[in-house]
C-alpha cells in the first residue's frame, strides 16, 4: 500500500502582472501544472480564476505590481494560493448579495473548497487568500464530520 504524503508539493507557481490578462494566463497555469486528469482540476482552475480577479480588482494592485499565484497539492487536496499587495482598508470577505450580478467571487470559492482563508503579511507586504480543495473522493464513512468553509483567518498550506 502507498503512503499517503501529508507534505504539500508544489505544482507550480508564477508572478502575474497586475492586468486583467493575468486571469486567463493564470487559468492555463493551473490546468498544466495539474494535468487534464487531475480529479481536482476544474475546481482548482475555478479558484485561481476567481482569486486572481480578485487580487485585481480589489487589492491595490496596479499593472506593474505583481500577483503571485502558487499551486500546491497532496493526494488528498489541492491548496490554490493567490498574494496580492493587499488593500489599505479592507480585506476579503463574502458579498451579502449572493443574487448580485458580481462580487460573488469568494461565495463560489468556498462553495468549491473544503476551506478557505487569508493571512495578512503586515502593513505594505500584501497579503494572501487562499483555499483548499478536495481532490480525493471523500471516504463513504458516512459518521465523517463534514468540511468546515469559510475559515477566514485560517493558516492554509503555508
Amino acid at each position: 500500500m502507498k503512503a499517503v504524503s501529508a507534505e504539500p508539493r508544489v505544482m507550480g507557481s508564477i508572478q502575474l502582472a497586475g492586468i486583467r490578462e493575468s486571469v486567463s494566463h493564470a487559468r492555463s497555469e493551473v490546468r498544466r501544472w495539474l494535468g487534464e486528469d487531475h480529479p481536482a482540476v476544474d475546481d482548482a482552475v475555478l479558484a485561481a480564476s476567481e482569486l486572481v480577479t480578485n487580487a485585481l480588482r480589489h487589492s491595490d494592485a496596479r499593472p506593474y505590481d505583481l500577483i503571485g499565484l502558487t499551486v500546491t497539492a497532496t493526494e488528498e487536496t489541492v491548496y490554490v494560493e493567490v498574494r496580492d499587495p493587499g488593500a489599505a482598508f479592507s480585506g476579503p470577505h463574502l458579498r451579502q448579495e449572493p443574487e448580485a450580478e458580481d462580487g460573488r467571487g469568494l461565495l463560489i470559492v468556498r462553495e468549491i473548497s473544503q476551506e478557505w482563508g487569508t493571512r495578512e503579511h503586515g502593513r505594505g507586504l500584501g497579503r494572501t487568500v487562499w483555499c483548499a480543495i478536495r481532490a480525493a473522493p471523500c471516504p463513504p464513512d458516512s459518521s465523517a464530520a463534514e468540511p468546515v468553509s469559510g475559515a477566514v483567518g485560517g493558516r492554509g498550506p503555508g
